[in-house]
């Protein structure tokens, strides 16, 4: 049992490293030697965890998933209605705050290095296409009238949205500032319930 403890507690460590290595310094700064750095540990202990750079990023990209995921859906359990759902998980989405900035530098890292790499750039896509999933979900609970392809369209315009702003929030936080960006959300979603924005099937 400590034995993996240990191993957990290690490989949290090397998390946190990544993670600020990444953030901070961006794709080119991202090498095992600078996680060994940051983690106050070997080269050697970081290969043992993550043999090369690829892993470190892939390993970024999963933990950038598991963290907005758990953050929206606490969120979307903690509205009250399908509408406030919908706001409640894209208002969560964008980054808003210090932390959610340095996400969306990792993001941006991440996307930077998957341009040039199907490995990453499939894992990119199974996570980003969760988001539009839910996104596409939230859209037919919370607008039950819109038709498929109307909705299909409205969950691909809100998760460009979200994930454009904050890739610019990233590079230029003062013009794209957390106000900014929840108005943004909020113009987005009054456009739904524009007189003409919504389209029955059938």
């Amino acid at each position: 049992m400590t034995r993996t403890r240990d191993v957990e507690a290690q490989r949290q460590r090397l998390s946190a490293a990544t993670w600020a290595v990444l953030a901070q310094d961006g794709l080119t700064g991202l090498t095992v030697r600078a996680v060994a750095e940051r983690a106050g540990c070997t080269t050697g202990l970081v290969m043992h965890t993550f043999p090369d750079k690829l892993s470190l990023l892939r390993h970024a990209r999963d933990l950038l998933h598991e963290r907005t995921a758990e953050r929206i859906e606490q969120a979307e359990a903690a509205a009250a209605d399908p509408r406030d759902r919908l706001r409640a998980v894209l208002s969560q989405a964008v980054a808003a705050s210090d932390d959610k900035r340095q996400e969306a530098g990792v993001w941006v890292a991440y996307a930077a290095a998957a341009v040039a790499n199907a490995d990453l750039a499939d894992l990119h896509r199974k996570h980003n296409r969760s988001f539009l999933a839910r996104i596409n979900r939230l859209l037919a609970e919370a607008y039950p009238d819109l038709a498929e392809d109307v909705r299909a369209d409205a969950a691909t315009a809100l998760v460009a949205l979200v994930e454009g702003i904050n890739t610019l929030a990233a590079l230029d936080p003062a013009t794209y500032h957390p106000a900014e960006q929840r108005r943004a959300v909020e113009n987005a979603l009054d456009r739904l319930t524009a007189p003409g924005s919504v389209s029955s099937g059938g």
